[in-house]
């Protein structure tokens, strides 16, 4: 949903990079998760938000300085699936996709989708096969997501 940022000042308040549209919309969902990079998980309660011409800020509860707040930098933050809305068709959550084969349009199989990255061009897809490809997450390369049969078709060589 989104990741925590740089310290703030001095009160523990935090940059944030917010992935929901739009961005203020991640204070709407209660009871954050905090996933650290080392992929362990703390739970975080929001005790003030601001939102500005420098983009969100946020501080938590328990967070009152910025040496308090220094080990939550670089957290993604992540909400019960229960909490988010359901999806309009043709829309899919990144999390659901997880474990799909992907194939190009020819129908060479690269693996299966293990995760996402966001990267500042575009996002992308880690996909493990025979070898790991990173392919673009755009509507130029990604063509067809079949849920019933767990697939995704992508407009990719296969010798890239």
């Amino acid at each position: 949903m989104g990741r925590l940022g740089r310290p703030q000042g001095l009160k523990g308040w935090m940059h944030l990079e917010s992935w929901t549209d739009p961005p203020a919309a991640l204070f709407d969902y209660p009871g954050w998760q905090l996933r650290t990079p080392s992929g362990a998980r703390a739970p975080a309660a929001v005790a003030d938000s601001r939102t500005g011409s420098g983009g969100l800020t946020v501080r938590l509860e328990g967070v009152e300085t910025r040496e308090q707040a220094e080990p939550w930098v670089g957290c993604r933050i992540e909400v019960p699936r229960e909490a988010l809305p359901p999806t309009a068709p043709g829309e899919h959550y990144r999390h659901d996709l997880l474990g799909f084969r992907v194939c190009n349009l020819e129908g060479a199989d690269f693996g299966v989708l293990e995760r996402f990255e966001d990267l500042p061009a575009s996002a992308v897809m880690v996909v493990k096969g025979e070898r790991e490809r990173w392919l673009p997450v755009t509507a130029q390369h990604l063509r067809q997501i079949d849920p019933a049969a767990r697939r995704i078709v992508v407009d990719w060589p296969e010798d890239f």
